[in-house]
């Protein structure tokens, strides 16, 4: 399979730079500046935990499988590159067109964010579907974002809308990979990072990096159409799963106070921007619910076994 699969990728076609190298060698090349920072993230996904092979085709799986580690990219506010993609298939004749499938789906994407795939590696065992990508991206500015940085009386946004990702959303949604550079050029963002697990769980991750706490206010979280949907047939109310559900590949960020009406004003971008809170002094995490109540905020989304 490993030798049918190489010789199907040597006869595809991605856009290079003139001066880089990419599949065909025992390596791969590129041309790096020397003030540029770089940038690596890597992430694995795996059938039955990330993805379901009976409900997905291979290219949504190659497209999770990259769209995940641009997210990363973009939380930074950086650009991607290039990236290596690692595939381990189950034993048997149809690994070679899953790996087909699997490989076209990230390249298309790829093609899209200006990342092409560079290399990896494939392999086959008696076990599940794994695919791991690393993605090489630069620093268009001093400094990378990072979740380090937010200061008390910082605003807390979001990009796009937020719940019911089991629904799809995980598996299409669009790295806000433009959005992160267009940001970092209108405000001077403070922190930030992308939710994959959940508000309830990775604004606390960015309060603990930062030494802060914060309060958001349900109220104002954007909430998306699946969201609602998932909202009737669970009884839990639709800014639960807005909060919790996880997989949304937004990101969520902080702005000084004093730059928030101009980011709000500037804003032009189809992906909305919201405020949902702001970080307060100390380490607490609150929230307002529903009906305007102060309650603590509670870890609630996905948490990786």
């Amino acid at each position: 399979m490993e030798q049918a699969f190489l010789k199907y990728l040597a006869a595809q076609k991605q856009s290079l730079a003139s001066n880089h190298i990419g599949i065909g060698d025992d390596a791969a090349v590129l041309s790096w500046q020397a003030d540029q920072k770089l940038v690596v993230c890597t992430d694995l996904i795996s059938d039955e935990t990330d993805f379901h092979l009976a409900d997905v085709t291979p290219q949504q799986i190659g497209r999770k499988a990259l769209a995940i580690n641009l997210s990363d990219i973009a939380a930074m506010a950086c650009e991607p590159v290039g990236a290596f993609l690692t595939l381990l298939l189950p034993n048997g004749d149809a690994s070679l067109a899953l790996a087909k499938g699997i490989y076209e789906g990230a390249a298309q994407l790829g093609q899209t964010y200006g990342c092409p795939i560079l290399g990896g590696d494939t392999n086959t065992w008696p076990g599940k579907v794994a695919v791991s990508v690393t993605v090489l991206g630069r620093c268009p500015f001093e400094k990378p974002l990072l979740r380090e940085g937010a200061q008390p009386g910082d605003a807390i946004y979001v990009t796009g809308r937020l719940g019911g990702s089991i629904l799809g959303g995980h598996i299409d949604f669009h790295p806000r990979v433009r959005e992160a550079i267009r940001l970092r050029e209108i405000c001077g963002l403070t922190a930030g990072m992308d939710v994959s697990d959940g508000i309830s769980i990775d604004l606390p991750r960015l309060c603990e990096r930062s030494h802060v706490g914060a309060e958001i206010d349900v109220r104002t979280l954007p909430i998306s159409d699946a969201a609602r949907q998932m909202s009737q047939s669970t009884g839990k109310p639709a800014w639960w799963h807005a909060l919790n559900d996880g997989e949304d590949f937004e990101l969520l960020f902080t702005v000084p106070s004093g730059e928030a009406n101009r980011l709000e004003a500037q804003w032009t971008e189809s992906t909305p921007v919201t405020k949902i809170g702001t970080i307060q002094s100390g380490t607490e995490l609150t929230m307002l619910d529903a009906t305007g109540q102060r309650q603590p905020l509670k870890p609630e989304g996905f948490s990786h076994q």
